[in-house]
């Protein structure tokens, strides 16, 4: 999202591919399963909200005066227009997470917990990456509002535009408030994420107890999803699960001995009598004749 908005000519594309980049941070936060980069990426949402919905209502305004959004038919409008310039560079730099505003809580808060976080498989790698998009969102937005804003009064279109007026201050306003409120007292926002943060890192916790097999190796293994104990709230682990022991195969050495219904005969010479004498049914076995063989 950074990378394309970088290259945009239109003032409202750019706002909109910012907000690819915000939301690409808060899945950031979501995958590292902290509670500090979980809450940021709440408190990002809720600021990306303000900040970018803030964006729109000021291209709108200027719209409204010159029907163009391309940026090259700007520049130096500062000078007619302070106002509206003043309340565009607050908004952008919330939006690019300035300290005291209310985009620098939820990047703070995403970036930490990741850096801290113990699931994800190279956590300062992934830091990395994310800090290198919150710098981009920087480059692209001051970016824009220096050819916007500043430089010389080129365009006669732009030197009859009027500033702000009562019905703009009147919804602009509140939103710069807010900014400012967030940033400075997040507190109690926080405090209202926090209970739902809570429940929904113990929702999958509690299911990947239930789904993943867990062994010591492999809780040593880099493999994102699998939980450490020391991700489980204190007094619960995961024990290891004894693998099923296979079905019992059955082998000749272990099988009874099959029931004969005939005397053996032996095969060895001279030992093979001539006749196998037959037990009368109901009576002993006769005596064999006197004198051996017959």
């Amino acid at each position: 999202g950074a990378a394309v908005s970088m290259v945009q000519k239109d003032l409202k594309k750019l706002v909109a591919y910012s907000s690819v980049a915000h939301l690409g941070l808060v899945m950031v936060g979501l995958f590292a399963l902290t509670n500090s980069a979980l809450a940021g990426g709440v408190m990002q949402m809720l600021s990306h909200g303000i900040s970018t919905g803030a964006l729109f209502l000021l291209v709108g305004v200027i719209y409204e005066r010159r029907h163009t959004k391309l940026i090259e038919e700007f520049g130096g409008i500062a000078k007619v227009m302070p106002a509206y310039c003043a309340i565009f560079v607050i908004i952008t730099l919330s939006s690019v997470g300035l300290p005291g505003t209310n985009g620098f809580i939820g990047e703070f808060l995403i970036l930490w917990g990741t850096f801290t976080s113990k699931v994800l498989v190279h956590p300062r790698w992934v830091t990395a990456v994310a800090a290198t998009g919150v710098i981009l969102g920087v480059v692209y937005m001051l970016s824009a509002v220096m050819r916007v804003f500043f430089g010389s009064l080129k365009n006669p279109k732009n030197k009859a535009l009027k500033d702000l007026g009562a019905r703009e201050w009147a919804y602009l306003l509140p939103l710069v408030v807010v900014v400012v409120l967030m940033g400075v007292w997040p507190n109690p926002f926080l405090r209202r994420i926090e209970p739902a943060v809570e429940l929904v890192r113990m929702d999958y916790l509690e299911k990947a107890k239930k789904s993943v097999s867990l062994t010591r190796p492999v809780l040593d293994s880099p493999v994102s999803f699998l939980l450490p104990d020391e991700y489980l709230p204190a007094g619960e682990t995961i024990m290891p699960t004894s693998p099923t022991p296979p079905p019992p195969v059955a082998s000749s050495m272990t099988a009874p001995p099959k029931k004969l219904s005939s005397p053996p005969v032996l095969n060895k010479p001279g030992l093979m009598p001539k006749a196998i004498m037959k037990v009368p049914a109901g009576g002993p076995m006769p005596a064999p004749p006197p004198g051996g063989e017959s």
